[in-house]
């Protein structure tokens, strides 16, 4: 029997960061999709928000995507997803926050804004988040490493890639792909697409490009 049962959305990509740390930690799970649209009745007795990722470990049961991470770190310590010093433990918590408050909202904002000066502005600051990344993060962090702490892969990665695995609908629908002086980005995208637990839930370009399509308006040609 799966030892977590996990409510999920398969467009979410909040929810696409806590299926990368169950499949990473290789913990059986039970997969519950809910459509958003029309939620099942009962749900918020599992997700008081009735929002996705939530998941139910025998009578527990845990919601926010971050909080859920955490938790499956913790109750599953192998392979630990979190450095264990202090100083890098607050060094990770600052980037998942900087995931949520810097560059999914620049995101968000360019693929679903209407308003082309509002593009051209979330243009401007995506571009500055990922200069960030670049400089602040992959260089000085990750040293010579494929992930954002090196050679070990962590819930920071793990935040930041489903949004990446989503790009190509950001580059169809808005034209912006990710620039290719920022080198030590694309190696980490590239490590994370090669490894097992970001293939086994992997979704197409194609894909996100036809389920964002309610989100945007293609450029025109």
């Amino acid at each position: 029997m799966p030892q977590i049962k996990i409510y999920s959305a398969v467009v979410c990509p909040y929810a696409h960061r806590s299926r990368l740390v169950l499949q990473e930690k290789g913990v059986d799970f039970e997969l519950i999709e809910i459509n958003l649209q029309n939620k099942p009745e009962g749900f918020t007795d599992i997700s008081p928000y009735g929002k996705v990722p939530a998941i139910a470990h025998g009578d527990q049961r845990v919601w926010e995507w971050a909080v859920i991470n955490e938790y499956l770190d913790e109750v599953f310590p192998n392979p630990p997803l979190l450095p264990s010093s202090p100083i890098a433990k607050a060094q990770a918590r600052i980037w998942i926050d900087f995931a949520n408050t810097r560059l999914v909202p620049a995101f968000s904002t360019l693929l679903r804004s209407p308003d082309v000066s509002q593009q051209e502005a979330a243009k401007q600051e995506l571009y500055k988040h990922l200069e960030f990344i670049e400089k602040e993060g992959l260089r000085k962090l990750s040293l010579e490493g494929p992930y954002w702490f090196g050679e070990l892969v962590s819930l920071v990665d793990f935040t930041f890639y489903p949004w990446f695995e989503r790009w190509p609908a950001l580059k169809h629908y808005r034209g912006f792909a990710i620039p290719t002086e920022f080198t030590r980005l694309h190696q980490w995208k590239k490590a994370l697409k090669q490894r097992d637990s970001v293939k086994a839930i992997a979704n197409s370009k194609e894909f996100y490009i036809e389920r964002y399509a309610r989100f945007a308006t293609p450029v025109a040609a």
